[in-house]
């Protein structure tokens, strides 16, 4: 009985360990294939730059979003503890140091030629500066709490104090606080005197230039010659001018001088040109004394007994 029951049972279990067999064996072979083509698609990439170009527009495109995204999402670096991170008060001061610093250099670009920049943006500057100062201060803010350590020291690079640093090199080369009130926040009142007249100097020159450059010299020589002595006067006072004046002389200089070829006689030439020509005679006295001066020692060495004496001693040599 035994035998019989495990000989008839034999096929069954064949039977469904064969059918085991070709499901694990059709598996195999369509893993293969699928890699297969996986390859073989991923050669046609490669060669053919249009399909990669194509795969690229589908990667970016806003459906097509892959899982590794949500695996290294960038808001994991937005968990640090309390203490680490700056407080509202900070955050605040630092928002505000942004809008003005973004404010002063908006006005200093057009302020670079011609240079305007401590007349248009002195203002700015003001703004930015007091704000720099809160951050900077020991004094603490709301809640017992100061921003200077949290905004000027926490990292290695310090953008805040290198941006305000060099933003205060420049005002500091600029020479701008010779021109600025700080008191009043304006320009001082030689800065003004000073600007008034540039603007009739070049009102006139802007009304004679299209005509004969002969009559502008003439009809614009004394507005310039009054610009002239406001700023040697305001160069004697000060010991270094602001750029805003020192740049606008210069091209007002260049523009009499060279565009329109004027020219106009000092006060201190009549001193200068007699002071060279003394210099230039003083060779023609030195010599001319000097020559006169020999001619008299000249005179006193011939002495009429000599002169005797030696007649005598030539007549008893001619005689002998």
């Amino acid at each position: 009985m035994c035998l019989f029951s495990c000989s008839t049972m034999s096929p069954h279990k064949n039977t469904s360990f064969l059918v085991l067999l070709a499901l694990n064996i059709y598996a195999f072979v369509t893993s293969d294939d699928v890699s297969l083509n996986i390859s073989t698609s991923a050669d046609q990439v490669i060669q053919n730059p249009s399909v990669a170009a194509a795969g690229a527009v589908v990667a970016n495109s806003p459906v097509f979003k892959p899982a590794v995204d949500s695996m290294f999402s960038m808001n994991m670096l937005s968990s640090f503890p309390e203490d680490l991170e700056i407080s509202d008060y900070c955050k605040d001061l630092l928002h505000i140091f942004g809008q003005r610093y973004v404010a002063y250099m908006n006005c200093l670009v057009p302020a670079a030629r011609p240079v305007k920049v401590c007349q248009n943006c002195f203002s700015g500057y003001i703004r930015l500066n007091e704000t720099y100062m809160n951050i900077s201060s020991d004094q603490m803010g709301p809640g017992n709490q100061s921003c200077r350590d949290s905004l000027l020291r926490s990292d290695r690079l310090m953008v805040v104090f290198v941006l305000f640093n060099n933003l205060k090199d420049l005002w500091t080369k600029s020479n701008c606080d010779n021109c600025i009130n700080k008191e009043s926040e304006s320009l001082t009142n030689d800065t003004l005197s000073f600007m008034t007249s540039l603007n009739h100097t070049l009102s006139c020159f802007e009304k004679y230039s299209p005509g004969n450059h002969t009559e502008l010299c003439k009809s614009c020589k004394t507005t310039y010659s009054e610009l002239n002595e406001l700023y040697s006067d305001m160069d004697k006072n000060k010991t270094d001018m602001c750029i805003d004046i020192e740049d606008a002389m210069n091209m007002t200089r260049r523009l009499w001088s060279k565009n329109f070829n004027c020219s106009f006689s000092r006060k201190e030439t009549v001193p200068v040109i007699a002071v060279s020509s003394f210099m230039l005679f003083l060779p023609i006295i030195f010599y001319l004394s000097s020559f006169l001066h020999s001619e008299q020692k000249k005179r006193k060495l011939i002495h009429p007994k000599r002169a005797k004496s030696y007649t005598n001693m030539n007549i008893q040599d001619k005689q002998t």
